[in-house]
């Protein structure tokens, strides 16, 4: 007999409020805080149930990661019949409008990253970012291996830039902005790409 799809709302809608909560709550205490008995009671609800959804913090963390990737995906997405600079100037500005608003749930996440299960999931996001960079830099691919380098370190060098920024509170999101955009186009003259084809549409 199928399962009734009024059941099968609450248990999507349940699933959907307890990883809500759990996003509030690692991004209040950090990942290494955390017990999944502190995140039961302070969502509200029980061990049993909370370990019904989830088996483990890894996978709630994991969960909460995968939703904020796609939020991510979403909030950074650009028109493709742009120029490559014109979307990627859109997308850092969307993302840094973001840490503006969120700055104590960005900064847990970075100290959150010397665990090494939570160290994983954030280098998977950031090579799935990096991807997307140089598939829009470098359409016929594979790219150059200086300017795949180049692209990669420069996230690296993003989160360092964006830790002082939050954490010293004396440079403003164009400063920012300005920075990372010209420290980008920087490494990849280095690396031997010719930085005026991504103004071109």
């Amino acid at each position: 007999m199928a399962t009734p799809a009024y059941t099968r709302l609450q248990v999507d809608e349940r699933r959907r409020q307890l990883l809500e909560q759990a996003t509030q709550l690692f991004a209040t205490h950090g990942y290494d805080e955390l017990s999944m008995a502190k995140i039961a009671r302070e969502a509200g609800v029980s061990k049993p149930l909370l370990y019904h959804y989830f088996p483990n913090k890894r996978e709630l963390f994991e969960a909460v990661l995968g939703q904020a990737a796609e939020e991510h995906l979403a909030r950074v997405r650009t028109d493709e019949s742009l120029p490559p600079a014109e979307q990627l100037t859109s997308a850092l500005s969307s993302f840094l409008t973001w840490i503006d608003g969120n700055k104590g749930a960005y900064e847990k996440l970075m100290r959150s990253a010397g665990i090494p299960e939570v160290r994983e999931l954030i280098d998977r996001v950031r090579e799935d970012t990096a991807q997307q960079i140089l598939r829009g830099i470098v359409p016929d691919g594979p790219p150059p291996p200086k300017v795949r380098a180049a692209v990669r370190g420069w996230l690296w060098y993003m989160d360092g830039v964006n830790m002082d920024w939050v954490l010293e509170g004396d440079l403003t999101k164009d400063d920012v902005h300005g920075l990372l955009v010209g420290s980008l186009l920087g490494d990849l003259t280095a690396a031997g790409f010719d930085v005026a084809a991504l103004f071109q549409g």
